[in-house]
Parts: C-alpha cells; structure tokens; sequence
C-alpha cells in the first residue's frame, strides 16, 4: 500500500475511533428504546399490521429477507411484505427472543435479534409444523428521540 493510501487508512481509523461509543457508555435509555423497537416489530408482525411493521424502517432502509430477497426502501418492504401477510404470514406469529444491543456510534445502534415463527405456511402452501428460527442483524440509525431500522439482514438458522 503506498504511503499516501496507508496514510489515508490511518486517519479514517483514528476518526472513527473518536466517533465510537462503547457500549458501556451508551445510555442505558437508548438500549431500552432498541429493546423497545424489537418488541414493537413483534407486536406489529402478529397484528398483521404491515404499516406498523414498516413504520419501524427509515424510508431509504435495505431491508434482505430469509430468501435473499433484497427490498431497497421502506415502501418495497411494505408493498413485498404486506403481499405475504395475505398469503403465506397470515397466520403467522412471531416471538423476539435474544436481543444483543452494541452503539459504534452515539447514533447508530447494531442489532442482533433472534427469532422464532409458527404458523408460517411453507413455499407450497403447507403448514409448517416446525418452528422456524433465524437471527436478524439491523442497523438502527436515531433520528431526533426516535430510533429506526436503516439496515436489515434476516437468516433462518
């Protein structure tokens, strides 16, 4: 790497240094509200409420499901996703189970959520009588006193 490059790698690194929050120095109200925003996405799913669901998203969100699908604003998520809770979600339910909360910004929250789901019909339109289960990593970005999802990676484990 040439001088001026590994130069330029070094400031960046030493800025977001100067940027980071540890977790430990994170308010513990702003963890709450994480926690409060993954009950909310639980609370939504189950209602079927899909504006509620994707009220919990920034407008420009990317948002990858379980089958890779990649939904590149909150209206794509809330068009794709409303479609599937007429068919294959309409049944379901959705319970939150781990959360794991870290801050590498004083703004900007990472999220690592397990899940389960029952009564999920399967792609061939049977009931699956096997919970699913998945970890989903978000990316939270804080807007005035709000916490939303910019980020979204969803996988079945």
């Amino acid at each position: 790497m040439p001088l001026s490059a590994r130069s330029l790698v070094c400031v960046g690194a030493l800025l977001l240094a100067g940027w980071a929050v540890p977790a430990s120095a994170a308010p513990a109200s702003a963890e709450a509200a994480i926690r409060a925003v993954e009950a909310r996405q639980a609370q939504a799913w189950n209602a079927h409420d899909i504006h509620a669901y994707a009220a919990l998203f920034t407008d420009d969100a990317d948002v990858i499901n379980v089958l890779g699908w990649w939904w590149k604003s909150r209206h794509e998520l809330e068009t794709k996703l409303g479609q599937a809770h007429l068919g294959p979600f309409k049944s379901s339910v959705l319970r939150i189970g781990q959360v794991k909360v870290t801050f590498p910004a004083r703004d900007v929250a990472v999220a690592q959520v397990t899940w389960t789901m029952t009564g999920a019909l399967t792609p061939d339109g049977n009931p699956g009588d096997v919970p699913q289960r998945g970890i989903q990593t978000q990316v939270l970005v804080r807007r005035g006193d709000v916490w939303k999802i910019s980020a979204f990676q969803n996988t079945n484990s």
